[in-house]
């Protein structure tokens, strides 16, 4: 095969495997803190990319600029959430949380369901089909920015749990629920706080997608399996591993597709999955248990 063909599948899979990373981050973040999974990952996501649809059909914002409305409009929905729904009706049970979380998957995708029917939408933007010149490669430019932005996401994400103040209380729950609580920290607070940061990512993924992707509301499933699967390949609660992880999948991805066809070009990543499980169910990055 043509090593230029070749060269642009790799290209292609590393620019949505970085928007992968995004997607899984706050996936890895909410299972690191909660040591829960969110099942309503996917759902979350999808009501984030219909916020991204309308802000700019009703009110002309710009996907990108979306960033300023629905990176904090997603924290605050995962804020109250938390506290009002999930951490009111858990009792701090972890097999609670599931089901809570499995219930709002649910009940979200069914109202998107019924308010904006089965339709799949897809948005239009001056920069649409611009495209970009590297070496004997022509890539799409929305498709590098939103590579770009993720990756510098990521990165301000990781530097904030690192250096901030409510960074390392964060870290201090995940690692040692009882002692946080013991040197004075909010340990509820910061659970809200941990799923409000998982789901600001999304509402920060959603307007990196839009400009790429199409929405509908079953679009989440798409995503959260592969969301998964860069989490358990990572490794649990690991963000170099979500990075990692979202970059391999985006590749395997890309080269499925190449080789096998647009319709069986998934197999691969449901193969990784099988094959961490059974060779490293810690993941790449995981601590072993």
């Amino acid at each position: 095969m043509d090593a230029t063909i070749l060269l642009a599948a790799a290209i292609n899979g590393l620019l949505i495997g970085g928007i992968y990373t995004l997607v899984a981050s706050g996936l890895t973040l909410i299972y690191g803190v909660l040591h829960i999974i969110n099942f309503a990952h996917g759902s979350m996501l999808m009501l984030a990319m219909f916020g991204v649809f309308f802000l700019l059909t009703k009110l002309g914002v710009d996907p990108y600029a979306s960033l300023l409305v629905m990176v904090p409009a997603m924290f605050a929905l995962g804020y109250l959430l938390y506290r009002g729904v999930i951490g009111r009706f858990s009792s701090g049970k972890d097999e609670n949380i599931l089901l809570i979380t499995l219930g709002l998957s649910i009940l979200i995708e069914n109202l998107a369901l019924m308010f904006f029917k089965g339709d799949t939408r897809t948005i239009s933007v001056a920069y649409s089909d611009k495209m970009v010149e590297l070496g004997p490669l022509l890539v799409s430019l929305p498709k590098i920015i939103s590579f770009v932005a993720a990756m510098v996401l990521c990165a301000v994400l990781g530097l904030w749990m690192k250096r901030s103040d409510t960074g390392k209380a964060i870290r201090a729950v995940a690692k040692e629920r009882m002692g946080a609580r013991l040197v004075g920290i909010d340990v509820d607070r910061v659970f809200a706080i941990s799923y409000g940061v998982g789901l600001a990512t999304l509402g920060a993924a959603a307007c990196l997608l839009m400009p790429i992707f199409y929405v509908s509301p079953t679009i989440g499933h798409v995503f959260v399996i592969v969301a998964f699967t860069v989490v358990v390949l990572g490794g649990m609660g690991s963000f170099l591993g979500a990075v990692v992880g979202g970059l391999i999948v985006g590749l395997t991805e890309s080269f499925g597709g190449l080789f096998l066809g647009e319709s069986l070009g998934q197999i691969g990543i449901s193969l990784i999955f099988i094959l961490i499980l059974l060779l490293r169910p810690s993941g790449l990055f995981g601590a072993s248990r």
